[in-house]
C-alpha cells in the first residue's frame, strides 16, 4: 500500500506496530514497543538505576524490545548486566529465569532492590495481579484518556471497546481536523510531521519524518494488583531529538 500511495503522492496512516513498515509518507499511528522501552528506561535511570538485565521472548516482538533495550540503556550511560531469552513454553521461561538469577547475583544485585520493568503489554488487569512483578514499572499511555474514551464508547454502543480502538478513532479525528483547518496542505508532510504534534485519546503524539511516532507516555506501577500512575504523561513532547 505504501509504495502505491507514494507513487500517487498520497500519505498513509498505518496501524502496524512493526517499525519496519514505517517510511517517508507511511506514518505509524500505533504503540511501538520501542517507545515503551525508551520511556521506562529513562524514568528508571532518572531514579538512580544504573544496571539493567532483560528477560525477553524469542519472538519478533522480543527482538524489537531487546534492541530498543540495549540502545536505551546505552543512551543513559548505564550498563546491561545480562540478557536471557526464552521460548514460547513455560519451561523455557523458567529455565531462562534460572540462568538469569546467578548472573544478577554475580553482578551484586540485592533481590529486594531489583525493580521489574516492562512494556505496555503489562497494562492488563490479569498481568497486574502477577505476584512476581508487583512493584514493577512500565510505560503506557495514560489510563485516563482511554477510560474516558471507553466510557463514551460504552454509552454509545453498549459494549466495551478493544484497547486499540483509540487508534482508528484518532486517525479519523486527525484527518477530519486537518481537513477542516489546513486547507489544501492538510495532508502534506510538513503538516503531518509538525513538531508540536497532536492531541489524541491516548495523549499527545507526533509523527517523525521517517514514519515512526513519538508519544507522551506515563510510567505506571503494579501495586497490590492495581495499576497506579507514578509519573504522569507529558502534555507536550518538547523539541525533537531525532
Amino acid at each position: 500500500v505504501g509504495q502505491v500511495a507514494r507513487g500517487a503522492g498520497k500519505p498513509v496512516i498505518a496501524f502496524s506496530s512493526d517499525s519496519n513498515v514505517a517510511a517517508r509518507g507511511v506514518y505509524l499511528l500505533s504503540f511501538p514497543p520501542e517507545n515503551d522501552v525508551n520511556r521506562v528506561i529513562a524514568y528508571a535511570s532518572a531514579q538512580g538505576r544504573k544496571s539493567f538485565a532483560a528477560l525477553v521472548p524469542e519472538t519478533a516482538y522480543g527482538k524489537v524490545v531487546e534492541g530498543a533495550f540495549q540502545q536505551a540503556v546505552a543512551n543513559r550511560g548505564a550498563r546491561v548486566a545480562v540478557i536471557e531469552r526464552f521460548g514460547s513454553d513455560q519451561n523455557s521461561m523458567r529455565a531462562a529465569a534460572t540462568r538469569l538469577a546467578p548472573a544478577l547475583q554475580q553482578a551484586g544485585y540485592d533481590p529486594a532492590k531489583v525493580k521489574p520493568l516492562g512494556t505496555g503489554v503489562w497494562n492488563d488487569a490479569n498481568v497486574a495481579r502477577v505476584p512476581a512483578i508487583q512493584g514493577g514499572w512500565f510505560a503506557s499511555p495514560d489510563t485516563a484518556g482511554f477510560n474516558a474514551f471507553a466510557a463514551r464508547y460504552q454509552k454509545r454502543f453498549n459494549s466495551a471497546p478493544t484497547r486499540t480502538a483509540t487508534l482508528s478513532y484518532d486517525a479519523v479525528s486527525l484527518a477530519a481536523a486537518l481537513a477542516r483547518t489546513q486547507g489544501s496542505q492538510r495532508f502534506s508532510e510538513s503538516v503531518l510531521t509538525n513538531a508540536s504534534g497532536f492531541a489524541g485519546a491516548d495523549g499527545v503524539f507526533r509523527f517523525r519524518p521517517d514514519g515512526l511516532n513519538e508519544r507522551g507516555l506515563a510510567v505506571l506501577e503494579l501495586r497490590n494488583g492495581q495499576i497506579v500512575t507514578v509519573n504522569a504523561a507529558p502534555r507536550d513532547l518538547g523539541p525533537r531529538t531525532n
